[in-house]
């Protein structure tokens, strides 16, 4: 009896230690994005008197990219938090951030 005990408590264990490595990755994981989407906000907040259309290219593509990154990396955990027109709105302009403001808005846009 002590030894099968002692067995259920080292797999018990042994499943704690995995899932306390498995949540320490996510959680470095989910640190990094966050600087990153920090770095990005300080890119924006420096042309906050001035117009995202007045931004530097490399800076827009950037910010395109960090977005599409983490947007695909924690897609799960956006599910419930960004609308559809949300993700449509994103996604234009990771595939063209450059044009996204130039874009004559839609009839859906305008509103």
């Amino acid at each position: 009896e002590v030894a099968k005990n002692q067995d259920s408590l080292d797999k018990a264990t042994a499943l704690r230690e995995k899932q306390l490595a498995e949540f320490n990755a996510e959680e470095k994981d989910l640190l990094e994005s966050i600087s990153a989407l920090k770095a990005a906000i300080t890119v924006l907040s420096k042309h906050h008197g001035s117009s995202l259309l007045q931004m530097p290219r490399s800076h827009m593509l950037g910010v395109a990219a960090t977005l599409q990154h983490e947007m695909s990396k924690h897609a799960s955990l956006l599910e419930g938090v960004l609308t559809h027109s949300e993700r449509r709105a994103a996604a234009s302009f990771v595939q063209a951030p450059t044009d996204y403001f130039d874009a004559a808005p839609t009839f859906k846009q305008s509103y």
